[in-house]
């Protein structure tokens, strides 16, 4: 297992640390995890999900603020509207309606709001840290949500495409002010194993004592060309306004994307929730 472990991460990063002789089975697991993309479409017991969003809200939270709640999608109306938003326009992601199952993980400030007017008392925080925290939360308690569920071998993948609709499907899932969607997760029996992304090297993006950029670009651009070697990329964004490149890799990619605005009024739909974001 440890050899495994030690192809796992150097398949991933280019360079491995070291494992030792008695690295547990669940790092192995983690090491090869991948997003799942292809579902069966056998269902997951209610149950089932039921036990994965209780292991996912034992997460640490800020505070012990518990600031995170999840909507499990169960109503089949409800999931073709949220559908219809995730699979058609420019943004489309047409496999997410193929998925046997989907959850939004959400921010929720507004319990501790609500104790605070339960108990007069005056609610000192309202700056950006509130949104932030709750945001966190959210994105911890998903976290620990794919582990358990990949551990019982479902596959998952995270969807922030919901923010690209966030008023939308905060009207359509009721959230009150100041709870907000942080990310959707499908889910589902994977019809195969998804492959998995290689990473950024260690070097990059683990620092000791302080943050380091010396050698970044060269450490990307061979990132690039190891990524382009194994994982070429099917498709470039934006052939018609940036041309096509010879030499597309992660990078390229990654600054195509981000050069077409995205989510331009999400921070308005935060701001509408009822956050200072000062």
């Amino acid at each position: 297992m440890t050899d495994d472990l030690t192809n796992l991460l150097a398949d991933r990063f280019g360079l491995a640390p070291g494992a030792g002789a008695d690295a547990p089975e669940a790092w192995r697991r983690l090491a090869a995890r991948a997003s799942c993309r292809v579902f069966r479409a056998k269902r997951v017991a209610p149950e089932t999900i039921a036990m994965l969003c209780a292991l996912a809200l034992c997460a640490p939270t800020k505070s012990d603020l518990q600031q995170r709640d999840i909507v499990v999608i169960a109503d089949v109306a409800l999931r073709k509207k949220l559908d219809a938003l995730l699979c058609d326009g420019s943004l489309a992601q047409p496999w997410i309606a193929e998925a046997p199952h989907l959850l939004v993980f959400c921010g929720n400030n507004r319990r501790q709001r609500l104790l605070h007017e339960w108990r007069g008392r005056p609610f000192a925080n309202d700056h950006l840290d509130a949104f932030f925290n709750a945001a966190v939360d959210a994105g911890i308690a998903l976290a620990q949500f794919m582990v358990a569920a990949e551990a019982a071998g479902l596959g998952c993948c995270p969807i922030s495409a919901i923010r690209n609709h966030a008023a939308e499907a905060s009207a359509l899932l009721a959230l009150p002010d100041h709870v907000f969607p942080v990310a959707g997760l499908a889910l589902g029996w994977p019809r195969a194993a998804p492959a998995a992304s290689f990473r950024l090297p260690l070097a990059v993006t683990v620092h000791t004592d302080r943050y380091r950029e010396a050698g970044l670009r060269d450490a990307v651009e061979a990132y690039d060309a190891r990524r382009a070697t194994a994982h070429p990329y099917a498709t470039q964004r934006y052939v018609a306004e940036f041309g096509a490149s010879p030499h597309y890799g992660w990078s390229e990619d990654k600054a195509r994307q981000y050069a077409k605005p995205e989510r331009e009024g999400f921070g308005a739909f935060v701001r509408a929730k009822g956050f200072r974001l000062d």
